[in-house]
């Protein structure tokens, strides 16, 4: 797939530059606009993307949603799915791993095989998120996500639109790449946003089950993710392709050369 053949990569980066000093809501209105329904929101239900979500639906309550169910999610996230659909009356499109493919790897490398090393951990996330995600993203011709530039040094160069090279060229809108973790829960309060109930049990970034825990004062709000890997980086492949390489350019750029974090 290919991005909309009026759109190409010089636009984009003009689009991005135009859109920098906007509000999310004036990028989310715009991508609304310019794809309609070739256009989805990805969530996790983290508190960006649901801050996201509400401004979506504040828009267009047609807004298209979706998720990726890994299989491995707490009860608390399903809790919240369901919350979602009757708060905003919306249909939130939920996808699967392929069993055929978890049967595969677990049966080869057991249940809990991300504990094992990073490149089953990668293997994990890969097949219980990145395959699913390409599913979706093949009848799109934009998506939106809830990444930010303070969240990690992979992510600091985060635009508000840019050309999504990992997945084949697509529109990607970040429309709270330059927000605050402050001006989020300022949101969440304003506008009563429900959030995940993990947050006030002191989780900062929320994933599967197994591969979540809380943080503690001082650390980087990902500090929970696979928490039990020493010097990788927090990602799972989904905004950062293993296939690509760019995962590895970032990992490098991440560490100095004595391995230790810039």
């Amino acid at each position: 797939m290919q991005a909309p053949i009026d759109l190409d990569t010089q636009d984009i980066a003009q689009l991005a530059c135009a859109y920098e000093s906007r509000s999310p809501q004036e990028v989310l209105q715009w991508a609304l606009e310019r794809f309609g329904t070739r256009l989805a929101l990805c969530t996790s239900f983290q508190v960006a993307g649901m801050v996201i979500l509400d401004m979506a639906w504040r828009i267009d309550p047609t807004v298209r949603v979706f998720t990726i169910d890994t299989g491995r999610l707490p009860q608390e996230t399903y809790e919240l799915l369901d919350r979602v659909r009757e708060q905003y009356h919306i249909e939130v499109e939920v996808y699967f791993p392929e069993a055929i493919q978890i049967e595969s790897i677990v049966r080869q490398h057991g249940v809990n095989l991300f504990y094992q090393d990073i490149d089953l951990r990668m293997l994990c996330c890969h097949t219980r998120k990145v395959l699913p995600l390409r599913r979706v993203l093949e009848g799109l011709d934009a998506w939106v996500t809830g990444l930010r530039r303070d969240q990690t040094s992979t992510r600091a160069q985060t635009q508000k639109i840019e050309v999504d090279h990992e997945h084949s060229g697509l529109i990607k809108i970040n429309p709270l790449a330059n927000w605050t973790e402050t001006q989020i829960w300022d949101y969440v309060r304003t506008y009563d946003v429900p959030t995940h109930p993990f947050y006030s049990q002191g989780y900062t970034s929320i994933g599967c089950a197994p591969c979540t825990r809380p943080t503690t004062d001082g650390e980087d709000s990902r500090a929970g993710r696979w928490w039990w890997e020493n010097g990788a980086m927090k990602e799972c492949g989904m905004h950062c392709s293993i296939e690509s390489g760019n995962f590895e350019r970032e990992y490098s750029a991440s560490f100095n050369q004595n391995g230790e974090g810039i």
